[in-house]
This record gives C-alpha cells, sequence and structure tokens, in this order.
C-alpha cells in the first residue's frame, strides 16, 4: 500500500450478504450440479468466505476464518477447495496479492484485476486480449490461462 495513502470513510467495498450470499451461493449450487461436480461443505464454505468478503483474501485469512465457531481449518482443507473454485471458475488468484476473489463475471474467461495500491480494492474486469491469444496461436502455443494484474489508484482514493 502507498504510504501516503489514507483510507476514505466512504470508500468501503462489500461483499455479499444475506439474500444475495444466498442467492450467490445457490447459483454456485446450480452450476456444480449441472457439471456433475459436487459443492462440498468444505468448498461452499470457502466461497461463502470469499463472496462476503470485503477484500481479497490470503489462504491463511481463510483457514482462520473457516470454522462457524472460529476453530481454524485444516491448510489442506482450504487449499483443495480453493483448487476446485479456480479449476470452475467461482475464484481467481491475485498473483501480485498472493490473494483469493470470487469471480464477477459469469461464464469462461481470462482473469484481469485493476488492483488499488491505496485500499486494496481488486476490480475484475474483462479484458479484449485476442491479439495476445493470436500471437500465441501463430507460435504453435495454445494458452490455458491468461492472468492481467494493474496496479494504481481507484477512482475513489484518486478523490481522497
Amino acid at each position: 500500500m502507498a504510504s501516503d495513502c489514507h483510507h476514505h470513510e466512504h470508500h468501503v467495498h462489500h461483499g455479499l450478504k444475506g439474500a444475495a450470499l444466498g442467492q450467490a451461493l445457490g447459483a454456485a449450487e446450480d452450476r456444480c450440479t449441472t457439471s456433475q461436480e459436487r459443492l462440498t461443505a468444505p468448498r461452499r464454505r470457502v466461497l461463502e468466505l470469499l463472496l462476503s468478503a470485503d477484500a481479497p483474501l490470503k489462504a491463511y485469512d481463510l483457514i482462520a476464518a473457516f470454522g462457524q465457531h472460529g476453530e481454524p481449518a485444516k491448510p489442506p482443507t482450504v487449499y483443495r477447495a480453493l483448487e476446485f473454485l479456480e479449476r470452475l471458475g467461482f475464484a481467481h488468484r491475485i498473483e501480485s496479492l498472493n490473494a483469493y476473489v470470487p469471480c464477477r463475471i459469469e461464464g469462461g474467461h481470462m482473469a484481469a484485476f485493476l488492483i488499488c495500491d491505496c485500499c486494496g480494492e481488486a476490480a475484475e474486469f474483462q479484458p479484449d486480449l485476442s491479439a495476445a491469444r493470436e500471437a500465441a496461436s501463430r507460435t504453435g502455443y495454445a494458452v490455458r490461462a491468461i492472468t492481467l494484474e494493474a496496479r494504481g489508484l481507484c477512482a475513489a482514493c484518486q478523490a481522497g
């Protein structure tokens, strides 16, 4: 985070709560059923934590918050759940932060994030990477995944 950064009370990012969280979890259950996958209780809990978070979460944040009554999860439980959620497109790993966020864009896509160095917001967007894919294809390279991360200041922090 930038040293001259000041958090702004008006600039709060909210994860999903209440009915919106329930709807997102229900949609995830439906997608799993359609693709003949299982959203087990640990997978569902990790997804719930990601969806309700106000910022990207590190794996150890998820491990600590996992238990409904304050007990942490075993690390392999959370890492296996994260692997599943990434594979099915429910979550993305932000490499530069070593943290995870829920996917906010429906359907298969390459992940791209605008990361605020002040408040930590990680806004997902869908870039046009067709030129990069075409260049890779011309060289015979089969691209499986692209993650784009751009760092700077969000509009609220700039206005700060």
